[in-house]
C-alpha cells in the first residue's frame, strides 16, 4: 500500500509549511486525488487516520479528499467527455476507444493552519 508513504510526503511538507509559517495546529487539509494517478482514497484516508494519530501537528485535522471528473477524448472523431466514470463509446459516434487526458494528479490544494 504505497498510500502510507504518500501520506508520510505529506506530513513531512505540513511540518515544513507548519515551521514556515509558525503555526502550531492543522484544522483542515484539502487533497486532489485524480482518478487516474492510482491512488486508493479510502487508503489514503486510512493511512492518514493512522499516521496523523501520532503526529501533534495533525492530529484531529479534517481531511477533504476531491476526486475532480476525467476528460476522455473519442481517437475516431476527437469529442472530448468530462465524467466521473469512464464512458463505455464516444457520445458522438459510438467508439470505443477512448483517451484519458489528466486525472492523474495528487495534489495539496489548501491547508488551514493556526
Amino acid at each position: 500500500m504505497h498510500e502510507i508513504s504518500l501520506v508520510q510526503a505529506m506530513l513531512q511538507q505540513l511540518s515544513d509549511l507548519a515551521a514556515r509559517n509558525q503555526a502550531t495546529k492543522v484544522i483542515k487539509i484539502t487533497v486532489e486525488i485524480g482518478q487516474m494517478s492510482g491512488v486508493v482514497a479510502d487508503s489514503f484516508r486510512f493511512g492518514f487516520e493512522v499516521l496523523s494519530g501520532n503526529d501533534d501537528l495533525v492530529r484531529g485535522a479534517e481531511l477533504v479528499i476531491i476526486t475532480p471528473p476525467v476528460s476522455y477524448r473519442c481517437t475516431q472523431c476527437g469529442h472530448t467527455e468530462t465524467t466521473v466514470t469512464k464512458p463505455d463509446c464516444c457520445p458522438q459516434c459510438r467508439e470505443v476507444f477512448l483517451i484519458p487526458e489528466g486525472g492523474d494528479d495528487l495534489i495539496l490544494q489548501q491547508v488551514e493552519m493556526e
